[in-house]
């Protein structure tokens, strides 16, 4: 027969008396008793696993819900410290509303931090607060004193200043009036904290302004001498940098510059078969001139390379050279240590491949075979003496075919030699893959903008890539091409497309780059591919970088835009603004010292001109707390100023003279 309801109830009380009997009551002060709470603590990255990312010199918030049970007072501080360091700096917390506080701290130099949060019950504010308002209701307080006066006598004074202070009020009149001064309930805040709780230790890197913020020229040395048929040279590329630094460029980034394989050469286009005087693709790393560590006999030298590197610095440019793990099977490590390699299972050493794509030319080092350990300590030296010879910036190839512990291990061990290096990482991938590369340590990413040209899409994925958490570790650097993508809606050579292409990537996003060629709107494609005809990838090339219809003043102006606007040098302070017309984007930029606003509005198609309203709606700007609503916007090109009216205003653009209009906001 089945118990009956009462009989089940019966049981289930018996069993849940057991099981109290059974429970231990948490110890006083212990772990598993904590009082006060830490939670939500912003900014973290998965739950502080990666460190978030922040630039030298400007303010990092650090806000918390902090609660305890009861109705004691609470304090609390914001550690922080450099990692490398045991010393930690303090900042006392406020409480802003709701449980929620806040601090700010300033790394001060690029490195690695943590910081910290400690809580904790002040005692003698907690007393103070209940005095006070016992006498404001007419309350004896005689006992009440008293107890203050037993409280001090539990303080642990930190210095000789609080110790004397602590030992003046004790000693005083029987009055209250020693007890409720401003100094002695800072003092006891700090010298007595019971139930005192800390946080976990969170990461924070912290990067040169460069990391997040530059325009980058991209160019194939070889391909800068100015006679046909003639390999260039680093002087050639010294040569130019004159007008690349008059355009305002920030960063001149190199293909590899190592001695190119001889064996199974590309040719022209990626032909498997190349011709005597081919020079093939840098990016078929080694031959008996050397590897990773050596530069192509053509291009000069390695001092030639750094007068380079000088002469950027002499124009207030820097290199950013390519990471390529990548071996041509004449690289040097064939022969030296085959353990480094992929073989097939006949025993020979197996060339890359993306299938159906094949790379004959190259082969790829194998990270998890016998010889890993080495090839990892291998590969971060190659680094380092790249940075020895005054590089501080890599762009990585690929990276999302490398196993992610790697990068991990490598760009940790790099930052710990020198932390003023960052990488950028080519990983035109999945969004998670590229999204956890630049969690692991990569500064700066490649992305989706070369393929988002309407108005939604661009909205859509900007606002994905700068909202919260990836605005904290994620830096996006928009190319408007690259020596491999030559994209759809370049392929026209229209000047407009060029020149909104460019905007877009100028003033969306804190970094972007141009690959040489994108100036004198080159867009001859392969057919029915996104791929340049005839790309230098494969052969040499003589421009005429002067060439008639040329869009360089377009782009200089634009750059000189930037540099006089710190909103534009940034990503995270984004809003897209309302445009009555569905081929026009527009949205505001703020700086991070909120002193600078920037509106653009940026035409998307052909047809035109175009007059549109753009709607401020709600978006204010200025600094945190006396924000306001935009009152007027000023013409960052013609200085001509229009009034805010119905909470916008109207605009034309003419896209065959420039589809860009840009205005300083103004409150």
């Amino acid at each position: 027969m089945c118990p009956s309801v009462v009989q089940r109830a019966d049981k289930m009380v018996m069993h849940n008396q057991t099981a109290i009997t059974k429970a231990r009551i948490p110890a006083v002060g212990g772990r598993s008793g904590r009082r006060i709470y830490i939670e939500d603590v912003y900014p973290l990255v998965d739950a502080g696993r990666f460190p978030v990312k922040r630039i030298i010199g400007e303010p990092v918030d650090v806000w918390a819900d902090i609660l305890r049970d009861g109705h004691g007072v609470l304090a609390a501080e914001l550690l922080w410290r450099p990692e490398a360091s045991h010393r930690w700096s303090r900042a006392p917390m406020r409480l802003h509303d709701n449980d929620r506080w806040t601090a700010i701290f300033t790394p001060p130099s690029p490195g690695r931090y943590l910081y910290a949060i400690e809580a904790w019950t002040d005692l003698f504010a907690t007393w103070r607060r209940d005095f006070l308002a016992k006498r404001q209701a007419g309350m004896d307080v005689k006992l009440e004193i008293e107890e203050g006066r037993s409280l001090l006598a539990t303080l642990k004074p930190r210095d000789a200043a609080q110790a004397r202070l602590i030992r003046e009020t004790s000693t005083s009149a029987d009055d209250a009036g020693p007890l409720l001064s401003e100094e002695l309930a800072a003092a006891a805040t700090k010298a007595l904290q019971a139930d005192l709780t800390r946080s976990a230790n969170y990461p924070l890197v912290a990067d040169r302004p460069i990391a997040r913020a530059g325009a980058w020229y991209e160019m194939m040395p070889r391909s800068q001498a100015s006679i046909p048929n003639r390999h260039g040279t680093f002087d050639d590329c010294i040569a130019r940098l004159p007008e690349i630094a008059t355009l305002g460029f920030d960063v001149l980034y190199l293909p590899p510059i190592h001695p190119i394989g001889r064996t199974k050469r590309k040719g022209r286009n990626n032909s498997l078969t190349a011709a005597a005087d081919d020079p093939g693709s840098p990016y078929a790393i080694g031959s008996a001139e050397g590897g990773h560590d050596a530069v192509h006999p053509q291009l000069g030298t390695l001092d030639d390379f750094r007068r380079l590197v000088s002469a950027c610095a002499a124009h207030g440019m820097e290199i950013a050279l390519d990471f390529a793990i990548q071996c041509s099977p004449g690289h040097p490590w064939l022969t030296q240590h085959p353990e480094w390699l992929k073989c097939s299972p006949d025993g020979s050493v197996q060339y890359a491949e993306n299938p159906p794509k094949k790379y004959e030319d190259i082969v790829n080092p194998d990270f998890f075979g016998t010889g890993s350990e080495a090839l990892w300590r291998a590969l971060r030296d190659v680094v380092l003496f790249w940075v020895q010879q005054g590089v501080r910036i890599f762009r990585v190839d690929n990276p999302h075919t490398k196993p992610f512990p790697f990068w991990e291990w490598l760009i940790r061990e790099v930052k710990s030699v020198d932390p003023n290096v960052f990488f950028l990482s080519e990983a035109f991938t999945r969004p998670k893959v590229m999204k956890a590369l630049a969690k692991l340590g990569f500064s700066q990413s490649y992305t989706y903008f070369t393929w988002r040209t309407g108005k939604e899409e661009l909205q859509a994925y900007v606002s994905e890539i700068t909202g919260y958490p990836e605005r904290e570790y994620f830096r996006p650097n928009f190319f408007v091409n690259t020596p491999d993508i030559l994209p759809l809606d370049l392929q026209s050579g229209e000047p407009w497309i060029f020149k909104a292409r460019v905007a877009l990537a100028a003033t969306l996003s804190g970094s972007y780059g141009i690959y040489n060629g994108f100036e004198l709107l080159e867009h001859q494609p392969i057919p029915g591919k996104e791929e340049y005809l005839n790309s230098e990838k494969y052969e040499l090339q003589v421009r005429d970088w002067n060439k008639p219809g040329n869009i360089k003043n377009y782009i200089g102006h634009l750059n000189r835009i930037r540099q006089s606007n710190p909103a534009l040098l940034q990503t995270s302070r984004l809003r897209f603004a309302q445009i009555d017309d569905k081929d026009v984007i527009g949205f505001v930029k703020e700086s991070i010292d909120e002193r600078n606003a920037v509106a653009v509005a940026i035409a998307l198609s052909r047809e035109g001109p175009r007059e549109f309203w753009f709607h401020f709606g709600d978006i204010e700007i200025g600094p945190s707390g006396s924000q306001r609503r935009v009152k007027s916007v000023q013409n960052l090109i013609t200085g001509e100023q229009h009034t805010i009216e119905w909470g916008g205003v109207r605009l034309r653009v003419d896209q065959q003279q420039d589809p860009a209009v840009l205005f300083r906001c103004l409150a």
